[in-house]
């Protein structure tokens, strides 16, 4: 065809020249005889024109892979719909045309003729919905569109299923949800996975934060709640994953209510000095978000958030440090479309925190030749500051070309000051007392530039990023301590030293990383994916330390300074092919290679030593999912991930900059390999609105980096029990984890009742040395958790929730001590209206305690109350609570270490107190409204096209 068309067209080239001539012949010889005339104005090209619109089925979901074809008089045209289920067609000829859809599992649709404005240069078609065939689905009834829909990396809800009383903000409609806890301080976890950014509509939300947008924004407005496992920005135009993703949630508003503004405050005054206040403001209309949020708190360390409402909590309970808080921040965050091209997206935050933090821990270290017990109680004020910018500008720059550039800025500062006792007896044997003042900053620099060329072919795309960050710490402590040695088991004196010192340290940090990516599709169903990266982290590191002298410092001593510097570079090239991308596929699969060249160097100028080591591994990609429908899914994925040894562990010198902790790094250490398999199991049944996931994890960890501690006689003190404790590393095999929960939600009543069963179990086998000597310690975790949610009618609601809570700890070593602990907790929420605007409300904790011998209360008893009064429709509220009535908010924590040892941190938080508080919500919800009329056409995620 090309070489007929080129013929032609030289055809039609002579004969215009010969024309061309004769036509200058004869104006030669007319000219003699009459004058010249105007050669006659050539006609205009035809107009064309780019037509797109958008293929969905009957739940509103986008298909992918769609074949499109359109026809005119003057078209023969033919396309694919990308994952968004958008086609596009380029330099269409006439606005008179019909469109013909078919997929894989649809019902072909039938001619459809279009007639359009002919003078429109990019014409948007309102959406094309296809049916479904009634062979490619089991034959299961189903009441309505599913409650929860299951698709690839996205888990949906529809909110309309999940009734809340008016006014309700987004936390108290994600309570009603399966598989969600949901916190009093704004905290998300989703079937036992933390959520960690908030959107809305697709869209970074009042910088992510997850507390400022569901315990802010309105339940009424939402149509969708999505929890998304999150690749990255590049994933999300990509299609590429690399890495493990991150949890978000996703909050797709109604299109009736997706105009809107709002204002809340709240202000709150109590006992103990305790103060509260808070300003929300926000504009949403569609893809534009306008925000800004201020709060001061001065509250109680270690004890739940005064924010009231029953359910998703812990009872009332804390844990953590006593102390108190006062904090301060805000922010100011705009996104909207600047011109046609342009979209800007500006975050600006302030915090400012004042902690006085009291501290008291019981801990147990063990080695083969004894243990040593310690007791450190600690209190602490840290003022800290944060300043972060961050501006977004992205452009689709046309059809076929994307670019965002993301500069930022960040600057924290601290003031620490502190006071520290610290005892320990057994192998070690000595009292350390002393105070302590560090000041810091940090500035931060970075941007971010990304670049993304699709290509006609549909789904075939390249792309470009470069990252630049550099942060400059500087740190300077002055250290001010006494120790006191003493005999074996005895309280005499052997020794006593005083150290007054000053520690400055200066952190210089650069970071260079690009990543290029590239997509070809093979068929409507597969495509090979490229995926190349480079990471460059370079590390100058000065750490100085000079003895006070007469109240001046004196010279640095080199033996307790550290001057270093190091950079790390790893590669990583990955190829993979995925199999699954058609909407109706019910097999989804991705298998591939990824290469990883990493090159570790550096020099230690304080020790006169220089380091340069190259590493290679090769780590498979896999990925399998079947879905036998959208409500019902199987997933498992590996991953592997190579991890080098630390500078500091390489270094085959004697770093004496903590005299009691001397480490020695291995230069042979090779760098530590995990592998990881994890395997998902989704089902919700609609008819019976029953939900249950199950999911298992392993992983093992090749070369482990292990710890070796051994003691070793001190020189400077004159008795012969006296030992320092000396760390070197080395490269061992056996460390692995095997772990798993289940989570069960059966509605019942039309969800008045709610059933809920959850648990985990893990296997933790660890390895540990303790003067050469090798120490197997396992670690059994069993927790089990039934937390029903009662609401039979809109005035009264009451949650119990009960769990139980195992650890048991072993060790091969035989002097070693082996540990178990037992946690029963008994928890009550609820609240009750009456009068209808009238609202008590209530939360109660219970706590068994087995196993910790430190434990302040054994069984503690945390009860939260709270008198309510609703104003205008309840937007206003009056609000009077009562915290820890009974003054018994004291816990345990504990944490096993790998030689058998623990770590028990109390918690004696002053915790009872009373407030009063008054909060208003004023807002105003209107619909989104189309451009020239048109119906309004909105992606996946809820962002408006």
């Amino acid at each position: 065809m090309n070489y007929l068309h080129h013929l032609k067209g030289f055809k039609l080239l002579k004969i215009a020249l010969f024309l061309f001539l004769i036509t200058l012949s004869s104006s030669a010889l007319f000219a003699q005889v009459r004058p010249a005339t105007t050669p006659p104005t050539p006609a205009p090209p035809l107009p064309t024109r780019e037509i797109s619109g958008i293929i969905k089925d009957s739940t509103d979901l986008a298909v992918i892979g769609a074949t499109v074809s359109l026809t005119s008089d003057k078209d023969t045209l033919k396309t694919s719909t990308n994952t968004d289920g958008v086609f596009v067609f380029k330099n269409v000829k006439s606005a008179t045309y019909t469109i013909v859809v078919k997929s894989i599992g649809f019902v072909n649709s039938p001619v459809m003729r279009f007639k359009q404005n002919d003078m429109i240069p990019r014409i948007i078609m309102d959406p094309i919905v296809l049916k479904e065939e009634s062979n490619t689905l089991i034959g299961v009834t189903i009441e309505g569109t599913p409650s929860i829909t299951y698709k690839t990396d996205t888990v949906e809800y529809k909110a309309s299923d999940y009734v809340v009383r008016a006014n309700s903000t987004v936390d108290e409609l994600l309570k009603k949800m399966e598989g969600m806890e949901v916190g009093n301080d704004g905290t998300l976890v989703h079937q036992g996975q933390s959520v960690t950014r908030a959107k809305v509509n697709g869209k970074e939300y009042q910088g992510g934060d997850i507390a400022t947008a569901i315990k802010n924004l309105p339940a009424e407005i939402v149509d969708k709640i999505q929890i998304v496992d999150d690749y990255g920005d590049q994933a999300a135009r990509t299609g590429i994953k690399d890495g493990d993703p991150t949890k978000v949630l996703n909050i797709t508003t109604r299109t009736d209510k997706s105009v809107g503004n709002m204002l809340n405050l709240n202000a709150g005054v109590g006992s103990n000095e305790r103060v509260e206040s808070g300003a929300f403001a926000t504009r949403i209309n569609g893809n534009q978000t306008i925000g800004a949020n201020g709060r001061y708190n001065n509250t109680v360390n270690g004890v739940a958030g005064s924010d009231n409402g029953g359910g998703g909590g812990n009872g009332g309970g804390g844990s953590g440090s006593g102390g108190t808080t006062s904090s301060g921040n805000g922010s100011f965050s705009y996104r909207d479309r600047l011109g046609k091209k342009i979209e800007v997206n500006l975050n600006y935050g302030y915090t400012g925190t004042g902690v006085n933090s009291i501290n008291s821990t019981e801990s147990l270290t063990n080695s083969t030749i004894g243990s040593t017990f310690s007791i450190r109680d600690s209190e602490s004020d840290n003022l800290s500051k944060n300043h972060n910018f961050k501006l977004e500008l992205e452009s689709e720059l046309d059809s076929n070309n994307f670019l965002r550039v993301i500069p930022t800025i960040r600057y924290t500062s601290s003031d620490v000051s502190s006071f520290s006792s610290l005892k320990q007896t057994g192998l070690l044997n000595q009292l350390r007392v002393g105070n302590n003042t560090n000041v810091n900053t940090r500035p931060e620099l970075g941007i971010s530039v990304f670049y993304q060329h699709i290509f006609e072919k549909p789904r075939r795309n390249f792309s470009l990023q470069a990252d630049v960050n550099s942060n400059d710490q500087k740190a300077e402590q002055e250290q001010d301590t006494k120790i006191l040695y003493y005999a074996d088991g005895t309280e005499t004196i052997v020794k006593d030293s005083l150290i007054n010192r000053i520690i400055a340290r200066n952190n210089l940090r650069d970071n260079y990383r690009g990543s290029l990516t590239y997509v070809e599709p093979l068929s409507t169903n597969t495509q090979m994916e490229l995926n190349a990266q480079i990471n460059y982290n370079g590390y100058d590191n000065t750490a100085t330390t000079r003895n006070i002298v007469n109240g001046g410092p004196s010279s640095v001593i080199d033996s307790l300074s550290n001057i270093y510097n190091y950079s790390f570079t790893q590669a990583r090239i990955a190829l993979n092919f995925r199999y699954g991308l058609s909407n109706t596929s019910k097999f989804r699969f991705s298998a591939g290679m990824t290469a990883v060249p990493a090159v570790l160097s550096g020099t230690k100028a304080s020790l006169g030593t220089s380091t340069d080591r190259k590493s290679f591994n090769l780590i498979p990609i896999a990925r399998f999912d079947y879905l036998w429908s959208r409500q019902h899914r199987f997933s498992i994925n590996y991953s592997g991930n190579a991890v080098e040894p630390t500078f500091d562990q390489i270094q085959p010198v004697r770093d004496v900059t903590n005299p009691q902790n001397p480490i020695i790094g291995n230069p042979d250490l090779k760098a530590t390999f995990a592998h990881t398999i994890r395997a998902d199991y989704n089902n919700y049944i609609a008819n019976s609105k029953l939900n249950y996931t199950v999911n298992i994890t392993s992983s093992v960890t090749e070369n482990a980096v292990i710890r070796n501690n051994v003691e070793v006689r001190d020189f400077s003190v004159p008795n012969d029990t006296v030992y320092i404790t000396e760390t070197r590393y080395l490269n061992m095999n056996g460390v692995y984890r095997v772990g798993g929960n289940y989570s069960i939600s059966k509605q019942i009543n039309n969800r008045k009742y709610n059933l809920s069963f959850s648990g985990s179990a893990t296997f933790d086998h660890r390895i540990s040395m303790s003067n050469n000597e090798k120490n197997l310690n396992t670690v059994q975790t069993f927790i089990e958790r039934f937390g029903p949610r009662i609401n039979p009618t809109e005035w009264f609601e009451i949650n119990p929730n009960v769990s139980y809570n195992y650890t048991k700890s072993t060790n091969t070593i035989e002097r070693f001590i082996d540990n178990e602990t037992n946690t029963l907790a008994l928890n009550l929420d609820g609240r009750m209206y009456f009068w209808n605007t009238y609202l008590f409300g209530y939360s109660a904790s219970k706590n068994y305690v087995r196993g910790i011998s430190s434990n302040v209360n054994n069984n503690p008893l945390v009860v939260n109350v709270y008198f309510e009064k609703e104003l205008f429709n309840r937007r206003g509220k009056v609000t009077v609570q009562a915290f820890d009535l009974f003054n018994q908010n004291n816990f345990v924590n504990r944490n096993n270490s790998d030689d058998g040892g623990y770590t028990d941190t109390k918690s004696n938080a002053l915790s009872r107190y009373f407030m009063v508080r008054l909060s208003m919500r004023l807002q105003k919800w209107t619909g989104a409204q189309g451009r020239n009329g048109r119906d309004i056409r909105r992606r996946g995620d809820g962002s408006f096209m």
